[in-house]
């Protein structure tokens, strides 16, 4: 689980600097949304592989 919350860690940082940096227009919106998707992703990951060694 802890590998699956990396990988979508780095998909949201990727959706990051693509949404905040690097495009424009209706295209950032888009990538924002999914850096933040991702983002809440990674942390129900996180939290799910703590509960589950607890």
């Amino acid at each position: 689980m802890l590998c699956h919350a990396v990988v979508f860690f780095v998909i949201a940082m990727i959706a990051g600097v693509l949404g905040i940096g690097v495009l424009s227009g209706v295209s950032a919106g888009i990538t924002q949304a999914l850096f933040f998707v991702f983002l809440a992703i990674v942390l129900l990951s996180l939290l799910a592989s703590l509960f589950k060694r607890a």
